[in-house]
């Protein structure tokens, strides 16, 4: 069916479900990651990591490992190429991580102190492995608490204030007839994406070439011009599939240290991380420690908000887990406080990780609300929604749309909240006491500027181009839908080109901005083709090409509220002889604008409420405080949701399309995470009566704090 809105005319495309364009080469293994494809007189490195937390490299003792079979180079501090890390960057600074082996400092256990060159991949590890390198160790401090001493309040950055204050807190909490103080704890988590990072460096006709597994080529090969001193032009990154990305596939230690062997040796240079290397070099999700205080009158409003939370950063580079962010959009007050503080630690950089800041803030003020609605007598969704801005609560900015409202009636009414006993500790099976939670969420909804071409070809086919990236979230097939919507043709006529810096500028695949950034540079590309069309005559053996640039669009945007939300249901089952958490169903029902395509959308909010349940009862990385390192890094010890963990999942959405959006797309990739480990802690008081603050979960953790129900038969 072909519809009209507005000027533009669409088939309907948009909305409807559609498998992945390139479902068939990846379920048949024809799809090539970076670490696939051949490349002649291709060499291999392996990346030698610190085994101390602290101190400076005394000696790289190379000389009998570069006699070994096949071994090519040992880079390291002494003899690689200087590179330039003074530069202002997409997303700020950068991580001295990503300058390798400039100097012999070792700040963190992982960091990258040297480069093995050789043949074949099983000789480079072979030597790495076999590499002496000596060191002069400094005493380490690793231990992340709240309070710690050295905590600080860092300066405002692009990316939001570090506190922020309306009203005073201490009168409000004061005056109010109903006070929860409350502090929660989330641990440090890691990314994990299926595929490693891989990337091949090699240099072609004058040109740094580099096929790379990132999350956006346009920025990968600007971080790599600055680092080694090129023009723009000089480097060309591309990136055919990705296997995951998460935050992590940015600008990381093996791209630079392969385009160093590659202008060294003068061949091609692949390195590829090991699952044990990612969990000290790709950054991950700081803990955190978070007190929120609420404040409510008899009725249930908000009198007071105070949400300060504590993280860690290392101590070369700073970032913020951002977790009290998430209180300033989601409930008014008439005094409201945030705050994100950092202690500097001998530890790894942390860096973004699906919903950075609102996944571990929205557990702490989520749970906080619950505790709220326990205290007052009031339901947990009624106490939310009589607790709704119609403005920002801190910024006073109207909200673009906010249908969250909806996604309560709609969540409570398919998960059947109505037929709750909001009493904990009622309903029993067995062993097995049982619980159901609910939390809301949100997630900013932004997009950065982008570039495409759109062109008719004279077969009656079109070609798009654009350097997006999909990381696994069906982004080609999204793109195509787009297109095929604006220029009124069926999907299959439409041949989705990207991933290749040389297509120009365009926003990375995350913050949830990609799919809304590339949507709209596509649907202008396509307006302007088809006025171009509207003159008739031939289309020549070239095709005519129509292209656009959003910066001047998206700069022009007025300034409001703009977020995904969302609500989340839980039930779970907690075994009181064991320990054991499960959740046996989990409904989410979310607010995230225009949905390009549902089968792909409902994939990635799954994916999001899964991770969810991890956070909520599995993953945590623990430090050995006499190393510094992480006990168990990889896939044995730490622990995630395997598919006996996820029970029935449901995710679905209600209408709420984004009215300053040219095709009304919010953002669902990371919407699905935030809220879910809420709902599952606030299910698991509802099962057992107590209250548990810190995450994960654990099974030891349940049995040590006990229930508050009496046993079976117990008369009190």
């Amino acid at each position: 069916m072909t519809t009209t809105t507005g000027t533009t005319t669409t088939t309907g495309a948009l909305g409807t479900a559609r498998t992945r364009i390139e479902g068939r080469e990846k379920v048949t293994g024809a799809a090539r990651y970076s670490g696939d494809i051949p490349l002649p007189e291709l060499a291999h490195g392996w990346l030698v990591l610190s085994t101390i937390a602290r101190g400076r490299v005394r000696s790289v003792e190379a000389d009998s490992v570069l006699a070994m079979p096949g071994v090519l180079a040992v880079l390291h501090h002494e003899n690689a190429p200087r590179v330039n890390l003074d530069y202002m960057g997409m997303i700020g600074p950068p991580d001295p991580i990503i300058g390798v082996f400039q100097h012999d400092r070792v700040p963190f256990r992982g960091w990258p102190v040297a480069l093995v060159v050789a043949e074949r991949p099983e000789q480079a590890r072979e030597a790495a492995e076999a590499l002496v390198v000596q060191y002069d160790q400094e005493s380490h401090d690793i231990d992340f608490f709240a309070g710690h001493p050295d905590v600080y309040t860092p300066e405002d950055s692009p990316f939001g204030a570090a506190e922020t204050t309306k009203g005073d807190i201490e009168a409000e909490l004061a005056a109010s007839t109903f006070v929860v103080d409350a502090e929660y704890t989330t641990p440090e988590e890691h990314h994990n994406p299926m595929e490693p990072h891989a990337a091949t460096a090699h240099w072609d006709g004058g040109r740094l070439e580099v096929l790379d597994s990132n999350q956006g080529t346009t920025y990968v090969a600007g971080e790599l011009a600055q680092i080694f001193s090129l023009d723009a032009e000089s480097v060309r990154v591309r990136s055919e599939h990705v296997g995951g990305g998460f935050g992590s596939k940015t600008v990381r230690p093996h791209q630079v240290a392969a385009a160093m062997a590659a202008t060294i040796l003068d061949r091609p240079v692949r390195v590829v991380m090991t699952r044990r290397q990612m969990f000290s070099t790709i950054g991950y999700r700081s803990p955190t420690a978070q007190r929120v205080r609420l404040g409510a009158d008899t009725s249930g409003r908000l009198r007071a908000l105070d949400h300060r939370s504590e993280c860690v950063t290392s101590t070369v580079h700073e970032f913020i887990e951002r977790s009290a962010t998430v209180g300033r959009v989601m409930y008014d007050a008439d005094a409201h406080h945030t705050s994100d503080r950092v202690v500097r630690l001998d530890v790894p950089t942390p860096t973004f990780m699906r919903a950075p800041g609102e996944a571990p803030g929205s557990f702490a003020l989520e749970c906080a609300l619950d505790e709220l609605a326990e205290t007052s007598g009031i339901d947990p969704i009624a106490l939310r929604v009589r607790n709704e801005p119609d403005r920002g609560p801190v910024s006073g900015l109207p909200f673009s749309s906010r249908n969250l409202v909806a996604c309560y009636e709609e969540g409570a009414r398919r998960f059947g909240w109505a037929d709750r006993d909001p009493r904990p500790g009622l309903r029993r099976e067995g062993r097995w006491l049982l619980g159901t939670g609910m939390a809301a969420a949100s997630f900013h909804s932004g997009a950065g500027p982008s570039t495409a071409g759109v062109t008719a070809e004279a077969d009656g086919t079109f070609t798009v181009r654009i350097n997006a990236a999909d990381i696994g979230t069906g982004a080609r097939t999204g793109i195509a839908l787009v297109a095929a919507d604006a220029l009124a043709v069926d999907p299959d006529r439409v041949r989705v080109v990207m991933a290749d810096s040389d297509l120009g500028p365009a926003m990375i695949a995350g913050g949830s901005m990609g799919m809304r950034s590339w949507a709209w540079a596509v649907s202008i590309a396509v307006r302007d083709l088809r006025e171009r069309l509207a003159l008739g005559g031939d289309i020549p053996p070239e095709g005519i090409t129509a292209r656009s640039d959003t910066s001047e669009a998206i700069g022009a945007l007025s300034k409001k509220e703009r977020h995904s939300f969302g609500a989340q249901f839980a039930e779970v089952a907690v075994d009181v002889t064991s320990g054991e958490v499960r959740v046996r169903r989990m409904l989410g029902i979310f607010a995230a604008g225009r949905i390009v395509n549902p089968l792909t959308a409902r994939n990635q909010l799954v994916g999001g409420m899964v991770w969810g349940i991890s956070m909520a009862l599995h993953e945590e990385a623990v430090r050995d405080r006499a190393s510094g390192g992480h006990v168990g890094p990889d896939l044995a010890g730490y622990h995630f949701a395997a598919n006996a963990d996820v029970p029935l999942i449901e995710a679905d959405w209600v209408d709420d399309p984004d009215p300053d959006d040219p095709v009304g797309i919010k953002g669902v990739g990371e919407i699905g995470i935030v809220g879910a480990a809420a709902a599952i802690a606030n299910a698991v008081w509802h099962a057992t009566g107590v209250r548990h603050r810190d995450l994960p979960i654990r099974p030891d953790r349940v049995l040590s704090a006990g229930t508050s129900v009496p046993e079976p038969g117990h008369r009190g």
